[in-house]
This record gives C-alpha cells, structure tokens and sequence, in this order.
C-alpha cells in the first residue's frame, strides 16, 4: 500500500508498505483523509521525541471499514468510520472511570516512542482496535470527520473547565486547537468569550468562528485590555492553548478570583508558576489532555452546525504532496492552519 514514511528526521517518502492484517478485535480502514497535526510536524524533525523513525504518522483520520478482524461485531465493511488517536486497554482503573486518556497501557495511532510503536493514518489503510471506532453519518464530509480529534480535545478541555453556562471566557491562543476551544466553549454556554493572539489573520478567524472580542497583545498588554474587558473584575474561565511561560501566567492574571484556569497548550515542558496568585486569589489550575469519550458529541455538533471546522482547513491534498506541507508547516509559513492529505486521487 502507498505510505507517508518519516524515513528519517526531516525526510518523509512516499513508501510502498504492506497493508496491514487486522488482529483479533481490530478493524482495516480504508483511509480516505488524515490531518497533519501540530504534534506531527514536531515529530517530523525529532523534536518531540516521540516519532522515532521509520514510522508512519497520523491520528486525525477518517475511512471505510475494509476488513474485519477475528471476532469483531457490530460493524460491517463499507461503513463510514472514524476513530479515536489513543488507543487505551479498557481495563485499567483509568479506563474503568472512563477517564480513556489516562489510560495506564496509553498508546496513539501514528506515534513511535521508546515504550511502543503504531502505524498511522497517513496510507492507504490503517489497523485500529475496533473499541476506539466510531460510526460517522452520511451528514459529515471525510474531511470534516479529519477535525474530529482536534474538535474532541477541545470539547474536553471545556468539560474538565466545568463550564456551566453564563461564563465569560479567554482563549488563549488562536491556533487549531484555540479556536475549536472557542467553539466548545460558546456550545457548552458561556456567555461571552475572549480570543488572544498576536496574528491579526488567526484573530479575524476567531471572529468568524464566534469570537465576541479579540485581542492582539501578550504579557501586560494582554491582562490589561482583559481585565479593562471585564470592568476589572477578569474571566471565570482562561484556556491557554499555547504552553509558554508567558501566556500561562497571563492566563492566570486574566482570571477572576475563584476563577479556573485549564492548560491546553504544551509547548514548553516546564513553566514558572505565581504561587501566591494562585493561592492567595484560590484559583483552580486544570490540565486537560486529548480527549475521554467526546467523539459523539463532536460529531453531534459538527452536523448541527454549532462547530465550525471547514474554514479552519487550509489545504487538502494528496500523499504526494505531504512532503512539502510538512516543510511548509515546519517553516511556520503564515496563515497556514490545518492541511488534510488524502491517499485517493483528487
């Protein structure tokens, strides 16, 4: 089968691998598109760590079933599928909470590390255990259904924030994950919300998504024109979709007191915290990681509309073309957001 291969760092080849055998419980999907995630375009030059070469990557997919392995129910070749990046064993004490992300045995689609390895979605067919499959309707597009994921994350960034409707908002942080945070948060009731960036061309983007204001600042600039926003009072809940030094404790400056701050972004692997901020305003810091079951409602949202993710696409494209989307989303060319590669003539 024809493959996206990170042969090494920085080089990426279209391959001809063989297709793989679906195991015991595991389903074949036909990949119809695959979107190139942030943590992609790290692993393509080794950055992260965790796309060890050779390996093909990509999680944020979407197919048909092609062929079903050993004891595999309840669904049928030819459906429309998605399904989710974390591949989790169903049996832990993070599993039976339901808390999948957290999984003790975690893996994801698409990710080579010391600890384990799986084939991604950027190739003809993927295996995936069949419990991380999810049905698609005829209402979404395949490249709609390839913003699942990056929609999900949003939705549970919103959901462990425990927004209970009537909140004002900050997103910090106008990228993909950013403005679908933005999305999730206007779904599940807040009243008004506030996007920071210092892109006037990913803040125009958070308008047309449903942003009320948008602010192009950072550090002090940033808290001030917030907190002049909200008559002094600051947001109930900041989402910081970044992971700097700087934007988390804007984040945390920006928030009321009593106030929750979730941590989205990762970026950096350690930041300095204002301790007695946090303590003395008794603010709730919340880490959010990949999503836990938010598949449905994601999709749920996208057919009804409330989530808008066609005008976040930038490209779609074929496989053959992937090298040279990855350079460019390497080189942080501008106005680039989320590119979709397709294994099927266009």
């Amino acid at each position: 089968m024809k493959s996206l291969l990170l042969s090494a760092y920085n080089h990426l080849e279209i391959a001809d691998l063989p297709t793989p055998t679906p195991g015991p419980d595991e389903v074949l999907v036909r990949v119809e598109t695959c979107g190139i995630c942030g943590s992609d375009v790290h692993g393509y030059d080794g950055s992260s760590g965790r796309r060890i070469p050779p390996v093909v990557m990509g999680h944020e997919a979407a197919g048909t079933v092609a062929a079903l392995g050993d004891g595999v129910q309840g669904v049928r070749v030819g459906n429309r599928v998605t399904f989710d990046s974390t591949v989790y064993c169903g049996k832990c004490e993070f599993c039976e909470r339901g808390e999948i992300n957290l999984c003790d045995d975690r893996q994801v689609i698409g990710v080579s590390c010391t600890d384990y390895r799986r084939a991604g979605a950027f190739a003809e067919y993927v295996a995936v255990p069949k419990r991380i499959l999810y049905s698609l309707p005829d209402t979404i597009t395949f490249a709609e259904a390839a913003m699942l994921e990056a929609v999900s994350v949003g939705l549970h960034a919103v959901r462990v924030a425990e927004v209970k409707g009537g909140e004002t908002a900050l997103v910090i942080g106008a990228g993909m994950i950013g403005l679908l945070t933005l999305q999730a948060a206007r779904a599940a009731g807040c009243a008004r919300v506030l996007v920071a960036d210092i892109d006037d061309t990913r803040l125009s983007l958070a308008r047309q998504v449903g942003a009320d204001e948008t602010v192009n600042g950072t550090g002090a600039e940033l808290v001030a024109r917030v907190l002049e926003l909200t008559e002094g009072r600051g947001v109930d809940r900041a989402f910081e979709a970044v992971g700097r030094n700087e934007t988390v404790a804007a984040a945390i400056d920006c928030t009321r007191k009593g106030g929750t701050v979730t941590l989205v972004g990762n970026i950096a692997p350690e930041v300095t915290l204002p301790l007695q901020k946090v303590v003395t305003r008794q603010l709730r810091l919340q880490g959010s990681c990949a999503s836990a079951g938010e598949y449905p409602q994601a999709i749920e949202l996208i057919c009804a509309g409330d989530i808008q993710v066609m005008p976040l696409i930038t490209a779609i494209a074929t496989l053959e073309e992937g090298p040279s989307w990855f350079e460019r989303l390497h080189a942080r060319e501008p106005n680039l957001m989320k590119v979709i590669l397709t294994p099927r003539a266009r």
